[in-house]
């Protein structure tokens, strides 16, 4: 899943000249977190919620009679952070996630090959992104379990839950936190046969370690460790 594909690309942008007032009513109106500052179509940095913030409560800015005419002559240019991070447009979702989570940011400019701005991902990207991978949950069951990394585990798993009607909405796995050999399978399922899954669960048993199983549906949840 590939950044291009997520990004918001109509950007909403502004240039150093800016003032505080102004960029406050953008972001509002807007429903935004994040403003990329263009100079002549070159990327100088974004002014954020959080660089607000701070100009609004600094010295700069604070008076004896703080109002909208003080902030509207602060310009963006003086508050703004400089050289911002940067996305490439063909950067894959999770590099994304983790580059965000590294430098503790919500939001970033995206930019092709030239550095040009073609568009701004941000965590609520992000999610829509991991929601469409996870597949939507209403009326689906989830199940965890740990399996030997063999090399049928996962179709095992698969063909299990098949046999009570079930059909793969989504199938992830993982190795974090388990020994050498053993693998994490989550796996969403439709039309699962919901009378029978006491003797899904028993049968996975035989087949791993069961982590959970989720029924949206009728919200019951069975968490095993």
């Amino acid at each position: 899943m590939l950044v291009k594909h997520w990004m918001t690309r109509n950007v909403i942008t502004v240039d150093p000249d800016c003032t505080l007032e102004r960029a406050i009513q953008i972001m509002k109106s807007k429903k935004i977190r994040m403003l990329p500052v263009l100079n002549n179509g070159v990327l100088k940095g974004v002014i954020t919620d959080r660089d607000l913030k701070r100009a609004s409560a600094s010295d700069a800015v604070t008076t004896n009679e703080t109002d909208l005419t003080t902030l509207a002559h602060v310009k963006i240019d003086s508050i703004m952070s400089r050289d911002p991070i940067r996305v490439p447009y063909n950067f894959s979702i999770d590099e994304t996630a983790e580059l965000l989570l590294e430098h503790k940011i919500s939001g970033a400019p995206v930019v092709d090959e030239m550095n040009n701005l073609v568009g701004v991902i941000t965590q609520t990207n992000v999610y829509k992104a991991l929601i469409s991978l996870t597949g939507k949950r209403k009326d689906s069951v989830q199940f965890g379990v740990v399996v030997k990394d063999t090399r049928h585990s996962i179709k095992e798993i698969a063909e299990l839950l098949r046999n009570y009607g079930g059909r793969v909405i989504s199938i992830l796995t993982s190795d974090d936190n388990l020994p050498r050999g053993y693998r994490k399978v989550f796996m969403r399922m439709s039309d699962i046969d919901r009378v029978r899954l006491e003797a899904i669960t028993e049968e996975l048993q035989t087949k791993g370690e069961l982590i959970y199983i989720i029924d949206h549906h009728d919200n019951i949840r069975m968490v095993y460790h």
